[in-house]
């Protein structure tokens, strides 16, 4: 699964330097496939392809969120997730909509990566 940002997020961006895969983003700050990742392009649902440097459209204007298609809840980088373990409020959360296997989060993190 993912991780969440919920709207307790008091903005202190503690979180955001920890993703080794930068999927969190401050509130209203567009967001792209290429940060953090060596990737170049992306098919996205329906076949077609968006260059990675493409900007995305934020998740949220309010507070820091996570991208969850760039989420791997630090698998293959450390023990846990980094974001909930320096967040001083507690709101980087299991995200219930994003379920993952552990096999299937290791994965994305090759495709982030493209490590072979």
């Amino acid at each position: 699964m993912a991780i969440m940002i919920t709207d307790e997020c008091i903005n202190c961006g503690a979180c955001e330097p920890e993703c080794p895969n930068t999927a969190i983003y401050e509130g209203g700050a567009q967001w792209r496939w290429a940060d953090g990742t060596s990737l170049k392009e992306v098919e996205i649902d329906g076949g077609s392809v968006v260059s990675g440097v493409a900007p995305q459209t934020p998740i949220s204007d309010e507070y820091y969120y996570i991208v969850s298609d760039k989420c791997t809840e630090c698998v293959g980088f450390h023990e846990e997730p980094q974001c909930a373990a320096v967040c001083p409020v507690d709101c980087c959360v299991d995200d219930p909509d994003y379920r993952e296997a552990q096999q299937d989060l290791l994965k994305k993190k090759q495709w982030l990566h493209q490590e072979a």
